[in-house]
Parts: structure tokens; sequence; C-alpha cells
């Protein structure tokens, strides 16, 4: 079952399935955000606005209204 990125707990490592909202897809893809890509969450701001998260080698912070969109399943490492 997938989840929104925005749902995950810190220090959970994820994988990209797909996104919900197109308007969006050729920014996060630009920025390494690929379905199939493994990203691990590293940091949540205190109101969860942005959260850091580990993709394709290196650091990213991403707006909430931007990881609500991105739909994710959990895996196990």
């Amino acid at each position: 079952m997938y989840q929104r990125l925005s749902e995950i707990k810190v220090g959970k490592k994820v994988v990209i399935r797909s996104y919900e909202n197109d308007d969006i897809f050729l920014k996060l893809m630009e920025m390494g955000c690929i379905p199939g890509e493994m990203i691990t969450v590293d940091k949540i701001a205190p109101f969860k606005d942005p959260i850091s998260i580990t993709v394709a080698g290196y650091k990213l912070s991403l707006r909430l209204d931007e990881a609500k969109h991105i739909l994710v399943e959990e895996i196990s490492i």
C-alpha cells in the first residue's frame, strides 16, 4: 500500500512509486525524485514543513505540499 511522503517518519526508507499531481512531476524529476528511487527521510521541521530527505546521494528539502503528492512504498533494509 502506498503512502504519501509527507506521512513518513524520520529514519524510514521508502521508494518513490508515483506522483499524485502531474503539475510538480517535472520539477521533482529534475531534483532526482524519479519513480523507483530510494529516499531516506532525514529530518522534519517542527511544523512538518519542510522535510529533509536523501535522494540520489544528496540532501534535498521539500515543502510539505510537494511531499504530499509523492506516493511512496516503505521498504525494510
